[in-house]
């Protein structure tokens, strides 16, 4: 389907805004310190802001109500475990990057035990961004050349060359500012089609909660049986071999902890005024994302609700798994939106997921200079860092092209797949090494290396279990959900009783355990 003049227009004038505030805000960034920390300028509620935007990519526009329309609210138990990590985060986490001068989580690592681990990290984070964000721009291009009938190429290029543009030349400002009006976009895209939902249905929300608890559309017990095409409850306790609320919860807090050692949180934390701006900013992050996932969440159910009422053949095919539910908001905003408001929805989709690829392209530009560059040869001027700085994020600009087109050429399952497996692999572990640093001081660069490799060999097991590749006695029923979670238990407890054996040398351990904080006082 062509979109009409007027949502092109509205589609327009989100594209011209986005440049010109990246544009305006970033114009400035002259030095390494603008470009990648904006001078430690910010407040806490724009950082904050900016991380829900980062947060909140195309799979969530996409999945979150794909998920409740064809389930329940079971999937969105992980996300209530982001609040206490976003308190453990800012009570523990953030003075580590707060205090002296580091500011990469990778610096940290470097600090605590060496140069090898830390460039282990790096370069994982790297390829595991450079490979999600693949995926990301594959499906908002996907998503934008089902609704607008331009080609694939075309609205690969435009949503991430725009992108491209103001993040490579205006830095973190550009990608903090542009963030924050991004969100805002995001989130009027689906209070949009809320509350055209409302509007069409008798009695409105009432009705919607009505109908919806009347088939366990709430519910955080429930999901979906393909084999009896219906909802069932699930269970509550422990289980490493099937999907419970207390496991969907641990992992869930396993996956949200992990990332708050990603470069890409951390630098947020580091452009702060003040540590209590930080902290603020975590605060607002973690707690701010969840009525926002739950937003998206209830614009599930509420199609759900709208096709009881106003039967449909495709919203049907949907239901029943005949065509994949990711389809389901696409079909909703070209087909059932009025000219104008499906212009601004559309712009809530490309806002979702370049605020994502923008806050990607200026981390992976610091940790390329910073932890990997600055490392190999003699110092050079802060002029020619900031020209490396900007020729890393326009190559990873690329990178991300590239990979969609791959994934777009070939075959698409498999290849989104195998991408998912190398995220896996690559990352495994690294969040386990990051907690032994900060929460012992026994763990030495040997522990931590022995703990990678643990992790690294336990995924591999998982993937060859799942082919059908090893013997049948040392097969297992780990569910998938789970894999990061063993992981990083394996990381920490490998590299800590590998440490017993083999202790590390003395080292001066003043502000890199939580044990060792000094009483300097936080920036």
């Amino acid at each position: 389907m062509k979109i009409s003049f007027l949502d092109f227009a509205v589609i327009l004038i989100y594209f011209a805004a986005t440049l010109a505030v990246g544009y305006m805000v970033g114009r400035r960034s002259q030095s390494t310190g603008q470009y990648f920390l904006a001078n430690k300028s910010f407040s806490g509620w724009a950082i904050g802001i900016s991380l829900i935007g980062s947060i909140i990519s195309s799979v969530t526009f996409l999945g979150i109500p794909a998920d409740s329309f064809k389930t329940a609210w079971l999937r969105f138990l992980p996300n209530l475990a982001l609040p206490i990590v976003a308190l453990i985060a800012a009570r523990y986490f953030v003075p580590f990057f707060r205090r002296g001068t580091i500011t990469s989580a990778y610096e940290y690592l470097a600090l605590r035990f060496g140069g090898s681990i830390s460039t282990y990290a790096a370069i994982a984070f790297l390829l595991t961004q450079v490979l999600r964000t693949s995926v990301i721009a594959y499906l908002l291009s996907l998503l934008l050349e089902g609704i607008t009938g331009w080609g694939f190429a075309t609205c690969l290029l435009v949503t991430v060359g725009i992108t491209a543009v103001y993040t490579v030349k205006g830095g973190i400002k550009a990608v903090v500012w542009t963030d924050v009006v991004q969100t805002i976009v995001l989130l009027l895209g689906v209070v949009v089609c809320i509350v055209y939902i409302v509007d069409a249905l008798p009695a409105g929300l009432a009705t919607i909660f009505s109908d919806a608890n009347a088939h366990h559309k709430l519910s955080v017990a429930h999901d979906y049986n393909t084999a009896t095409a219906s909802l069932e409850r699930v269970g509550t306790g422990f289980s490493l071999s099937e999907k419970t609320v207390l496991m969907l919860l641990i992992a869930g807090f396993v996956q949200y902890l992990g990332g708050q050692f990603e470069q890409s949180t951390v630098q947020r934390w580091c452009v702060a005024t003040t540590a209590a701006e930080a902290r603020r900013s975590v605060y607002v992050m973690g707690f701010g994302c969840v009525p926002v996932w739950a937003l998206f969440q209830f614009l599930g159910t509420a199609l759900f609700v709208y096709f009881l009422h106003f039967p449909d053949p495709v919203a049907g095919e949907i239901a029943a798994g005949t065509r994949k539910a990711e389809s389901i908001v696409p079909y909703f905003i070209t087909e059932f939106l009025p000219t104008g408001l499906r212009g601004l929805v559309i712009a809530g989709a490309l806002a979702a997921a370049m605020s994502t690829l923008s806050a990607c392209i200026n981390s992976a530009s610091m940790v390329i200079v910073n932890d990997l560059y600055k490392k190999i040869g003699p110092a050079r001027s802060d002029g020619h860092y900031l020209a490396v700085a900007k020729g890393a994020a326009l190559a990873v600009s690329l990178l991300m092209i590239g990979g969609a087109l791959l994934i777009y050429t070939a075959e698409t399952v498999t290849l989104t797949d195998l991408i998912l497996t190398l995220v896996a692999l690559i990352s495994s572990g690294v969040p386990g090494i990051f907690l032994a640093g900060m929460l012992t001081r026994r763990v030495s660069l040997a522990g931590a290396w022995t703990g990678l490799a643990a992790s690294l060999l336990f995924v591999l097991w998982v993937k060859a279990n799942d082919l059908g590749l090893t013997p049948d006695a040392l097969r297992f029923g780990l569910f998938p959900y789970y894999v990061a979670i063993v992981g990083n238990v394996l990381s920490f407890g490998v590299a800590y009783l590998a440490s017993l054996v083999r202790p590390a040398p003395t080292q001066a351990l003043s502000n890199l355990t939580v044990w060792d904080q000094a009483e300097t006082p936080l920036e």
